[in-house]
């Protein structure tokens, strides 16, 4: 092999080594992993009074924890959804005007209950229970 193929080939195969990381982990969730806060059951436990949930404080605002979407639909109601489109795993909104998560990559659309409206998904979102006590909501 050549000296110059030889730099040419290392230089390659470094730049990989150094771009690699942020390359996998760009396909990963959002980040926001580190907002959920587990209990002992592995329930995620919101404090509404946070200023990062400062959303769900109106009715139809919402905010992503984790892999879930949290909606709120009335006074004292909440739904929580995965937000990962059950197609190919992209992360659905929440739009309050038609009730409606629409999924950006592929035009899936599901109901507040992550029923699937429009395809092409073909399965729900899975759905979470939540319950609330005072400013805490408590999904699992």
């Amino acid at each position: 092999m050549k000296r110059k193929d030889f730099l040419s080939r290392t230089a390659i195969g470094g730049s990989f080594l150094l771009v690699s990381p942020w390359y996998f982990s760009s396909c990963s969730s959002s980040g926001d992993d580190d907002d959920m806060n587990p209990d002992n059951n592995g329930d995620v436990m919101i404090d509404l009074s946070d200023s990062k949930y400062s959303a769900l404080g109106d009715i139809g605002g919402f905010a992503y924890v984790g892999d879930i979407i949290v909606i709120r639909t009335g006074t004292s109601q909440f739904t929580a959804l995965s937000k990962i489109c059950t197609h190919q795993q992209c992360t659905v909104g929440y739009d309050p005007g038609t009730n409606e998560l629409p999924c950006p990559c592929h035009q899936s659309r599901f109901n507040i209950n992550g029923g699937v409206l429009n395809g092409p998904a073909s399965s729900p979102l899975t759905k979470f229970t939540v319950t609330q006590n005072g400013n805490i909501l408590n999904i699992s």
